[in-house]
């Protein structure tokens, strides 16, 4: 667990799985993307199973106990991971909290022995495309798995 100011950044367990989904739910509305528990976004109804025993980790953002971001990693192969289940609440935006986000992904990535981490995006979400580049990511050529995605963008950790 982490904290800095009044948040708190910890591993998601499967009792968060509610409130993970209201919060990305809403954030795919926001940006006119159709969540869907059955197809996309089912890998939200067991957070342990999916992201926590596959070798990844899922993390979430705390203001108090309010659940305002997450962050994913999922282990795709011993040296590479995906970046994925960046979000949050929109009034909390523009405060360093996406970067913080970001940052504790990089650094468990790094703690797991990851040596590359790539993502998939979406062109609409200009915010999160600036913060990557401003990490280092740069857009690579692929088909995104993603349903809502058209990027993908690749950064060497080591």
């Amino acid at each position: 667990m982490c904290a800095t100011g009044k948040f708190i950044v910890r591993e998601a367990i499967n009792a968060d799985c509610a409130a993970i989904w209201a919060l990305i739910s809403g954030v795919l509305k926001e940006y006119a993307f159709a969540p869907d528990r059955t197809t996309t976004d089912i890998d939200l109804s067991d957070i342990e199973a999916n992201y926590t025993k596959g070798g990844g980790v899922f993390f979430v953002l705390l203001d108090v106990d309010r659940i305002i971001g997450t962050v994913a990693l999922c282990r795709e192969s011993e040296t590479r991971c995906e970046l994925c289940r960046m979000y949050l609440a929109s009034h909390y935006r523009r405060r360093g909290l996406g970067r913080l986000l970001f940052d504790k992904a990089t650094e468990e990535a790094l703690h797991r022995g990851f040596r590359e981490m790539r993502l998939e995006t979406a062109a609409v979400l200009v915010e999160a495309i600036a913060l990557y580049k401003s990490a280092g990511f740069t857009i690579v050529e692929g088909t995104p798995a993603g349903k809502n995605c058209n990027l993908i963008m690749s950064k060497c950790l080591v």
